[in-house]
């Protein structure tokens, strides 16, 4: 089977390019984020072919795996088919709901009772990657299922020697709430801070937190990522409205105890034996504070996350349940 699909969200189009389709990813001149092509910071296999925009309309494609609504346009455009009527298409949603132009008269970001862009749709069906999502969005007439995040196991490397607290966020400061960027002082007022992600750099300076008690790492392969955070001793999650961010399943698979908002999917995710979950920031900065000065504690505690994590979200299941669902829409 050939898969049309677009390089949006690094970790998990790695678990899905390595599925037995061949996915044929778009590539534009400036690699863009119409056309990235494949990651230099992921590890993919050769199955997954970059295609130059203007050459799709010579390619076989079986089925297209949308990520955005804008794609249902350059599918269009560019392979000359319509999705859901001139080729079998399904939509990730990779997102809980936020608010819309629509909404713009309410004074909250988040709109839990959102209508998806494809709620009048029957012929596109909609997987979500968490039962949240499904829980909040509206579909509609758009088939929906989910199927849950599937990690490749990067292994137990656990070292802890550090007694710092690890969080991954991309484009922090532009985020904002969402991310939780706003409760990192309260956190690094407890426990020293190690930020990974994407343009993480200003953030101390922006946030006002003393360069000691927040370190950033900016954009790292996601390899060496993994290996510094093993050398960290807990993994905070502050994220208030996401879906499920894989950075924290990773964290958990490679052994580091969580302390997370209990919001959105993070309640599923982390069972009591793994982490620390509450809506109350002074409890998971104390929580963080006592793991990082608890080696043993948090060694055990990290050792729970991880069984939970690689029965849970591992990537067999992950693409078995991908391969079902393409081979669904594509009779």
């Amino acid at each position: 089977m050939r898969v049309l699909m677009w390089h949006v969200h690094g970790s998990w189009a790695t678990s899905f390019v390595h599925g037995p389709q061949t996915t044929l990813v778009p590539l534009v001149p400036d690699r863009g984020p119409d056309g990235r092509g494949r990651p230099r910071t992921f590890r993919w296999p050769d199955r997954a072919v970059e295609v130059p925009f203007d050459r799709l309309r010579d390619e076989h494609v079986d089925a297209v795996v949308l990520q955005r609504p804008h794609e249902l346009r350059l599918t269009e455009q560019w392979l000359g088919r319509r999705p859901g009527r001139d080729v079998p298409a399904v939509y990730v949603e990779h997102d809980t709901p936020r608010r819309t132009p629509s909404d713009a008269s309410l004074p909250e970001e988040v709109v839990p009772d959102s209508r998806h862009f494809l709620h009048d749709r029957s012929d596109i069906p909609v997987v979500h990657v968490t039962h949240f999502n499904r829980l909040f969005w509206n579909t509609g007439r758009a088939p929906a299922r989910v199927i849950e995040h599937g990690v490749a196991d990067p292994g137990y490397r656990y070292q802890a020697d550090m007694p710092r607290a690890g969080v991954v966020i991309n484009d922090p400061l532009r985020r904002g709430r969402v991310t939780g960027t706003d409760l990192l002082p309260a956190l690094a007022a407890a426990v020293p801070l190690d930020l990974f992600g994407m343009n993480v750099a200003d953030a101390p300076e922006r946030l006002g937190i003393p360069p000691e008690s927040l370190w950033t790492f900016e954009d790292l392969p996601q390899a060496r990522m993994h290996e510094e955070l093993a050398r960290r001793r807990v993994y905070v999650h502050p994220y208030r409205w996401t879906s499920l961010g894989l950075a924290l399943i990773e964290a958990m698979m490679l052994g580091l105890p969580v302390v997370a908002l209990a919001t959105t999917e993070a309640v599923e995710a982390v069972p009591p034996e793994a982490g620390v979950l509450s809506t109350r920031v002074a409890t998971l900065a104390e929580a963080a504070r006592t793991l990082a000065a608890d080696p043993a504690r948090a060694r055990q505690m990290g050792k729970e996350a991880r069984a939970y994590a690689v029965e849970r979200y591992g990537l067999a299941r992950f693409l078995r349940d991908w391969r079902r669902t393409l081979e669904e829409v594509t009779r």
